[in-house]
């Protein structure tokens, strides 16, 4: 699942930086880490559950897009964005915590 949200980080920023895929090399780029992403997503659901792997991998992508973003792009990462990325982070520590007393 962490190489599956790795794999979605790469993607994220790898569209960002495509310009919507205006630029070739970002775009491929793009195109490589979505196959590797859905590959990665495959192979770990068959261990978790739907739901909860992908309440993960969209929760890994999407914090790790924002803290990433400034570091690539022009993009800013404000103190009230970092408290709601906090939120995702706690959120699907509980969602995975939840799916394990449940086993």
């Amino acid at each position: 699942m962490l190489l599956a949200g790795a794999f979605e980080v790469g993607y994220a920023l790898s569209v960002g930086g495509s310009r919507g895929f205006t630029v070739p090399s970002w775009s491929a780029v793009a195109v490589v880490f979505f196959l590797l992403t859905l590959w990665a997503l495959s192979r770990a659901l068959r261990t978790i559950e739907v739901a909860i792997g992908y309440a993960v991998w969209a929760g890994i992508g999407a914090v790790g897009a924002a803290v990433l973003g400034p570091v690539f792009f022009d993009e800013t990462l404000t103190t009230a964005k970092a408290a709601w990325l906090a939120v995702i982070i706690t959120g699907v520590i509980w969602l995975k915590l939840a799916d394990r007393h449940r086993r």
